[in-house]
Parts: C-alpha cells; structure tokens; sequence
C-alpha cells in the first residue's frame, strides 16, 4: 500500500509540524507511552488501528520512524478524523 506524500516540499514540512503538534497533544511527544487506557505510542494508536494500517505489536514498541509513518498512513485515509481532540485543540481541521 501506498501512501499519500504532500506534493511540495512546503507541504510536508507543515505537515511534519502539524504531527509534532498533534504527537505533543496526544502523548507529551511521548514515543513509549502506555497510558493502560488501550492507546499506545506517541500518536496513541489504538491496537486494532496499529494492526489495520498493517503493523505488528505494540505501537508504544516501535521507533519513532514506524509510527510516524503510520500516523501519515492514517492520515492519508482519514484525515485527523482519528484524533478528533486534540484535531481540534490544535486547529488541524
């Protein structure tokens, strides 16, 4: 599967600040996080997204590089919809 690059360089790196916004929001920028509440990692995936977008363990397991490339994965799909709070909070609508 393939995943949706921004077209300019502009463009991913606005799109690489809006997931360190989002990433701050969600875990503290935190990658190892596991807050017991079934949401892991910096992005906080919930395990049957992780294992969706095609990944095995944990996301809280995984390098920094994995998750973002699946937070971009699920973006391509879904927009922020995923992270309807912190979305939001950040104006990433």
């Amino acid at each position: 599967m393939t995943v949706a690059l921004p077209a300019t360089a502009g463009q991913a790196k606005s799109l690489d600040h809006d997931l360190k916004k989002l990433r701050t929001c969600e875990s503290g920028d935190r990658w190892h996080i596991n807050t017991h509440n079934g949401y892991y990692g910096a992005y906080q995936f919930a395990e049957r997204t992780w294992r969706g977008l095609g990944y095995r363990g944990r996301p809280d397991q995984a390098k920094p590089d994995t998750q973002s490339a699946a937070a971009l994965k699920l973006h391509s799909r879904q927009g922020w919809h995923p992270w309807p709070s912190c979305a939001r909070k950040e104006h990433l609508n």
